[in-house]
């Protein structure tokens, strides 16, 4: 199930493993897209009935989201888009999440809509950070140059179909802060949440790797 959580950056004692109490905490489609969108951020929640192959490539997964695609693109100025597909047994599944678990920008908007699975997006505006689990169905859109940072999970299983502008303004420009360890990571959130309990403990979550130095 999706879900917000809003927090002050000056929390106390926040942490991976440790309860984090939010200032906002909803599982209703509706608030979480006025909040977000009160911050400039875009959230819809969109119906998915195509159920993917085992097997599915990224040409499939295209396929078979056409009209989606077509309903994006025709909405926006996202002439690229691609499909990301990872499960639990994909070899580069450490680091690849470990990758984007420090908070870092991007030159372009990130816009994913999630059609399997599931994914956390932090978002650190101003003096709060937003956490959304994103699961599927969800439409996420996040400005450029918004500061963030993003978990797949432990054994991570989602797809994505992914819009850009121009795919080359993706890549993470690191911001160097060390605000996104402080923080709960995906698998306790969604474990709390499927337990309808948004602040719940969790253990064996994998060291935080240093914050890469801005550039």
């Amino acid at each position: 199930m999706s879900r917000l959580q809003i927090h002050s950056v000056h929390s106390p004692a926040p942490g991976p493993l440790a309860p984090c109490e939010p200032l906002l905490s909803s599982d209703d489609g509706a608030v979480i897209a006025a909040e977000l969108a009160a911050r400039g951020l875009s959230f819809e929640r969109w119906p998915t009935n195509n159920e993917l192959a085992e097997d599915a490539d990224q040409e499939a997964i295209l396929s078979a989201y056409a009209s989606e695609i077509v309903r994006i693109q025709g909405q926006s100025r996202y002439p690229s888009v691609d499909a990301i597909r990872l499960g639990p047994d994909h070899p580069d599944r450490q680091a690849l999440r470990l990758k984007f678990l420090a908070e870092h920008t991007h030159a372009e908007d990130e816009v994913r809509f999630f059609v399997e699975g599931q994914g956390l997006f932090c978002l650190h505006i101003g003096e709060e950070v937003l956490q959304v689990l994103c699961t599927r169905g969800d439409l996420i859109a996040v400005p450029a140059g918004t500061r963030h940072w993003f978990d797949m999970g432990a054994a991570p299983r989602f797809t994505a179909l992914r819009f850009f502008e121009n795919p080359e303004g993706w890549v993470a420009q690191f911001t160097g802060d060390s605000i996104a360890s402080r923080f709960p990571l995906l698998d306790p959130l969604s474990c709390a949440s499927a337990a309808g309990d948004a602040t719940g403990p969790a253990a064996g979550l994998p060291p935080r790797p240093a914050a890469p130095a801005a550039r």
